[in-house]
């Protein structure tokens, strides 16, 4: 093994007495080590399942047809069941807007196969007062890799 020269203080410093020769290639080692330490600590997220993306996708596009008061398309992106269980008071009633509105939509997670559930958060009002509704959105393949809504927010 070859021998490494040792890292040295400056010039005035050596004189001094106060700084021991210390090995250069160590301190890249020590270096080496610490830098890689939050890369090692950070936590990774599994991929999404396939479908995530498109169940995604299907959430978006409601709360974009609320947040807009677009009925008809908000309508297409509901399922039977969806319509079935809210009437059709309820679900105009739902995306006629006639104050600003917002949205944000969390991480979903699959409740089983073919089935993700979205956090949601719709905000209304206007520039002195917001208004946030926290709820959630069920995305159901309907088959052919097409989503739609299940459950209204």
């Amino acid at each position: 093994m070859p021998v490494r020269e040792p890292c040295v203080a400056p010039a005035s410093r050596r004189l001094s007495g106060r700084y021991p020769a210390f090995p250069c290639w160590l301190l890249s080692q020590i270096l080496l080590v610490l830098l890689s330490v939050p890369t090692l600590a950070a936590k990774t997220r599994p991929a999404p399942e396939p479908g995530y993306i498109s169940a995604l996708a299907a959430a978006d596009h409601l709360l974009q047809a609320w947040q807009s008061g677009d009925v008809e398309n908000g309508m297409s992106l509901l399922t039977r069941h969806a319509k079935d269980s809210a009437s059709t008071d309820v679900v105009e009633q739902f995306f006629s807007n006639p104050v600003p509105s917002a949205y944000e939509i969390g991480h979903g997670k699959l409740v089983k196969r073919g089935r993700y559930e979205f956090p949601v958060v719709l905000v209304t009002g206007d520039s002195k007062t917001l208004h946030r509704r926290f709820s959630s959105i069920f995305v159901v393949n309907t088959g052919n890799n097409d989503w739609a809504v299940d459950k209204l927010p």
